[in-house]
């Protein structure tokens, strides 16, 4: 209230302060002090006990539930954490054991404390018989559970065991997947378990064995949690074949005692292999890089170690390599698949060493299974980042009163500057759609995760954000101060078409200024980009990039702002500044010469000239505007912008009378 006026009658209390305080505040301490669930809801419960008003209430139960994504979030992260840690810690423990039966033992022990299940055991295949039996076990308490033996393909661990695939089953009796038999059934039912998952021990392409976690009752499995156990088996068979290979040494150099040479030279190998294993332990606990690992090998080796994506190692060698599960020899050279499961994921290459020892040999194989851990957690990291980049777009999209403050604390923390200007770009493959008969035809499934896989790539090279809307993609990039929006479409459409290996139509919105201080002028831009790629295919252009400005007239209409001098300077400029510097009609000639239907007869008498100068005038404005501005298309451009023209000149006028 001003100071001179009269103070008002007494009335209602005002509001308490909290009331103008930003809604997130009492969320966000709740996120740093890591509060409970619960404790969420007592900020909006003490407001509406306090008789806030009805959008205080709403504005604290959006912010209660972004807060509550974000606590999701975070606890996901520091799971994902700990899961590698222990991950790696194992790897580190495994590493420092030689006895076969301490190693089963751990592993075992281990494989219990990463699932936090009641149970866990390990049976191993015997070759001889032709069967898999119990060999360790970790919180189990029956003795004819203990002495197990299970036949190629019966009960889940036979399954496992013969098909070097996990299997998981959250109710043991009533799963009808395996074949079950009375020996193994009360052995089961002895132990009381219930939900149970089996991942392979493999060694090379072979299956040694089979880990297992188990509880007795009830429980689902997550995907993650059967990754991890097969990522911790992986550690196991490299560290029971550890075991093995030094427990055959040691007979060997007891049997060799004699050769004092030989023993020699083998003692060396194997403590150079032991020392290479320790050290890429080293560099995986470290954080190291792929890089690191092939630097630490070229070193070991005292060779080149290179490692190559799929398309770019010896197809034949990766293949031999992938399916024997060891490094294979190509010419002069070494190549060891680099694998996750079924999936490829490159190869380390040893150069110029075509006599290699064994146990160097299965040095590069293990650094390749580092590898192969260190790009899976690459991918995870990568994976979370990109989830984080398309739930801010989300919210650039869908709220407009967005806390600028905050949106610009997200953006930061994944390397965007939302006061920059960006484009708004919005992305499609072209190809055979389908549709659910609730909308316009869309790609499928894979075709959109693997369009936000490649969007959301180059999102996080350019400093920029994407996400999935729509059937297809939508990105925010930076726009450099003289950039141009329809340049950056064309060149983000060919990009896309060139990792996804099909057209992608990109369509861009006219240069946003400043995202985080408007969040609503980036669903705008989002409509105007739609608009754009929309015309693009109905023009037949699918596959290319394009703004408004690349269709003439009709960018006018698709475009959010009506650039209508914008237009007029693109279409006519050349004739415009042609006039003005040398003092010629050229643009009163195209008036007249459209006016007279495009007869040089008349619009000599039009003009009162001859109709050689007629002829001249049309020749240097080919010259000026393309041989094509005669044709329909062009020709319509060119009238209407000499129409806007000349509105605007007699707008002009009129005002400066």
């Amino acid at each position: 209230m001003p100071h001179d006026q009269p103070a008002a009658a007494p009335g209602p209390a005002p509001a308490d302060a909290s009331d103008h305080d930003p809604a997130e505040a009492p969320f966000l301490g709740l996120l740093a002090t890591g509060a409970a669930a619960e404790e969420y809801e007592r900020p909006v419960l003490r407001a509406r006990a306090g008789g806030a008003a009805a959008a205080r209430l709403a504005a604290l139960e959006r912010a209660k539930l972004l807060a509550l994504r974000v606590r999701t979030e975070l606890e996901d992260r520091r799971r994902r954490e700990a899961e590698l840690s222990a991950l790696y810690a194992t790897a580190h423990d495994l590493a420092g054991l030689r006895d076969l039966d301490a190693v089963l033992r751990a592993i075992v022990r281990r494989a219990r404390s990463l699932l936090g299940t009641e149970v866990a055991y390990l049976t191993l295949n015997d070759p001889a018989a032709g069967d898999t039996y119990m060999r360790v076990t970790d919180g189990s308490v029956s003795a004819r559970f203990q002495q197990l033996r299970l036949a190629m393909g019966e009960g889940l661990g036979g399954l496992v065991a013969q098909t070097a695939r996990p299997y998981v089953t959250d109710s043991y009796f009533h799963d009808e997947r395996f074949r079950h038999t009375r020996t193994i059934d009360s052995g089961v039912r002895d132990e009381g378990l219930v939900a149970i998952l089996g991942v392979p021990l493999l060694l090379g392409s072979g299956v040694i064995g089979v880990l297992f976690a188990a509880d007795r009752r009830e429980r689902v499995f997550e995907p993650g949690q059967v990754a991890l156990l097969a990522a911790h088996a992986a550690h196991a068979a490299v560290a029971i074949d550890t075991a093995n290979l030094l427990a055959e040494t040691r007979k060997t150099l007891t049997e060799l005692e004699a050769a004092n040479e030989i023993i020699r030279d083998r003692s060396s190998v194997i403590e150079r292999a032991s020392d290479v294993h320790d050290r890429l332990t080293e560099l995986v606990l470290r954080g190291g890089g792929v890089q690191d690992v092939a630097d630490a090998v070229a070193e070991v080796l005292d060779g080149d170690v290179e490692f190559t994506e799929p398309g770019r190692a010896p197809a034949a060698a990766l293949d031999r390599s992938r399916a024997d599960g060891h490094a294979v020899r190509d010419g002069a050279d070494w190549v060891a698949a680099v694998r996750a499961g079924g999936e490829v994921l490159g190869a380390l290459v040893l150069r110029g060493h075509p006599a290699l020892d064994p146990v160097d040999q299965r040095t590069l194989e293990r650094a390749a299974m580092v590898t192969s851990l260190l790009l899976l957690a690459r991918r995870t990291a990568g994976e979370a980042e990109q989830r984080v980049r398309g739930e801010l777009l989300d919210d650039l999209l869908d709220a407009a009163a967005r806390d600028p403050r905050l949106l610009r604390e997200r953006a930061a923390r994944v390397g965007a500057d939302l006061d920059a200007p960006h484009v708004v770009l919005a992305a499609r493959m072209s190809g055979a759609p389908i549709s659910d008969g609730a909308g316009p035809p869309r790609p499928d499934g894979t075709g959109r995760r693997r369009l936000w896989s490649a969007a959301s790539h180059l999102a996080a090279t350019r400093h920029g954000l994407a996400a999935v809307r729509d059937g297809g993609a939508v990105l925010l990039l930076p726009l450099e101060p003289d950039g141009d929006p329809a340049h950056t479409a064309r060149e983000i459409a060919a990009r896309l078409g060139t990792a996804l290996h099909v057209p992608v139509t990109v369509g861009a919105s006219a240069s946003v200024p400043a995202p985080a201080a408007r969040p609503a002028a980036v669903a705008d831009a989002y409509a105007e980009a739609r608009r754009c790629r929309e015309a693009l295919c109905a023009l037949g252009r699918a596959g290319q990039g394009a703004a408004a400005a690349d269709f003439g007239f009709l960018g006018l209409l698709l475009a959010d702002t009506r650039d209508v001098d914008g237009f007029v300077h693109r279409t006519l400029g050349a004739v415009a500044d042609y006039d003005a510097r040398c003092g010629t009609e050229l643009l009163r000639t195209l008036g007249a010469y459209f006016a007279c239907g495009m007869s040089p007869a008349r619009t000599k008498d039009e003009l009162h000239v001859h109709v050689n100068t007629v002829a001249q005038r049309l020749e240097r404005v080919s010259r000026l505007l393309g041989p094509d501005w005669q044709t329909p298309a062009r020709a319509l451009e060119i009238q209407l912008a000499l129409r806007l023209h000349q509105l605007s000149a007699a707008v002009t006028r009129e005002t400066e009378e």
